[in-house]
């Protein structure tokens, strides 16, 4: 099948997707809602205590000594907030894409004279377009708390692409979760794990300030160097090696997930 033909059902199957978000809108508003109560906890219920907990002034870096104050330990949380954003949203793509399985509808697809990548293809745009819908809302309600940012245009311009890359990741491997589970409700269960790592990585507290068995598993996986990177993009300052580490997870994450949709896809009967 020749390559406009697969863009052409790629397209009707992003225009699927977006049409069953916008007739069920109940998911993208709590998949939004919950990082922003987290976000208000952590800012008006513990930012005071953690923010002068932080090693710096001004978003807490390092090096700068004396700590911070609420204000601070928002530019802090704000990345790891919206990291958890992406997450939250793909576990929504767990939920939809078991749907569609629990359904029969992939089945049925399969019968079809489309190409067989556009199914999964339209799950993923539409994820990665709902993402950025709600990465600019939870955004803008940190900016009307008081999230201020010194970097540039090519600083928030990487920040974007570095939370689509994220999301484009993480939605191959909830597309897999989904197909894998053998209802909705174990869908909305299994890609938890995805909410809750950013809790146990840079997002809410330094790592140096954890105990050490709990500090090396935080600073060794996926989601520590995406927030630092996201951190330092927004803040305006270096990214350092994070930004290889986070580009290699994301790398490696949307390739396993990709491959093991593929396999789970294609083992669909169709009958």
């Amino acid at each position: 099948m020749s390559t406009a033909y697969t863009v052409r059902d790629s397209a009707t199957m992003l225009r699927r997707n977006l049409l069953h978000i916008r007739r069920y809108p109940s998911l993208s508003i709590m998949l939004v809602a919950q990082p922003i109560v987290f976000l208000l906890l952590f800012v008006y219920v513990f930012g005071g205590t953690l923010g002068a907990g932080l090693p710096g002034q001004g978003a807490g870096l390092p090096g700068q000594g004396g700590g911070g104050d609420r204000g601070d330990y928002l530019v802090f949380i704000t990345p790891g907030i919206l990291i958890m954003t992406v997450a939250s949203v793909a576990l929504g793509t767990a939920i939809s894409t078991a749907t569609d399985m629990t359904t029969g509808i992939i089945a049925r697809f399969r019968t079809m004279d489309i190409a067989r990548a556009s199914v999964l293809t339209g799950h993923v745009l539409g994820a990665v377009l709902r993402t950025g819908f709600a990465v600019v809302i939870v955004a803008a309600f940190a900016f009307l708390l008081g999230f201020r940012s010194d970097a540039g245009p090519l600083g928030w311009l990487g920040a974007v692409a570095l939370l689509v890359l994220i999301a484009f990741a993480l939605t191959w491997l909830t597309v897999g979760l989904g197909l894998a589970a053998d209802s909705v409700e174990t869908a909305s269960n299994t890609p938890l794990f995805l909410v809750m790592l950013p809790f146990i990585s840079s997002g809410f507290v330094p790592t140096d300030a954890m105990p050490a068995g709990l500090r090396q598993f935080a600073e060794h996986q996926p989601f520590t160097p995406m927030i630092d990177t996201l951190r330092a993009l927004v803040t305006g300052t270096e990214t350092g090696t994070d930004l290889w580490l986070a580009i290699g997870w994301c790398a490696l994450i949307a390739l396993l997930g990709y491959l093991w949709s593929r396999r789970l896809f294609l083992r669909v009967p169709t009958k």
